[in-house]
């Protein structure tokens, strides 16, 4: 992944929250396989629409040359990793409705993160490091 300082949400990034990162690594013949996750907010924009969406991030790295240290969540982010299939969105705020979970703490939960995220649109949520992104 790669870390940009600004938001382009063109190139579909994400922030973390760190310290919910769990890696799982082991080797592939010559190779290593790093499979895990980690909680993530993003933006996404359809039909003129930006929206604030959260939920976890899977992550996996097929055929690395080298082992990734998996007690540094920055190392992790910095492998290989592919991303091609996205957040699974649990949540997700349009500046009107709200998409998501049915119980009502929950809601109130996501909420409590996207509301705000949208309204301090392009800033980075507080306790998330971004913005990442798979592409380059």
């Amino acid at each position: 992944m790669i870390r940009h300082d600004r938001l382009l949400i063109s190139r579909k990034p994400y922030a973390f929250d760190l310290s919910t990162l769990t890696v799982k690594q082991s080797p592939q013949g010559d190779r290593f396989y790093l499979r895990g996750s980690v909680d993530a907010v993003w933006f996404r924009k359809r039909e003129g629409v930006v929206r604030a969406c959260l939920g976890p991030l899977r992550l996996w790295g097929q055929y690395l040359p080298e082992p990734v240290d998996i007690t540094d969540p920055l190392a992790v982010l910095a492998a290989d990793l592919d991303g091609r299939y996205g957040g699974d969105t649990q949540g997700r705020w349009d500046g009107e409705g709200y998409w998501g979970a049915q119980k009502p703490a929950v809601m109130e939960q996501h909420l409590a993160i996207l509301q705000p995220m949208l309204s301090n649109l392009p800033a980075l949520p507080d306790g998330y490091s971004g913005w990442w992104t798979f592409q380059s």
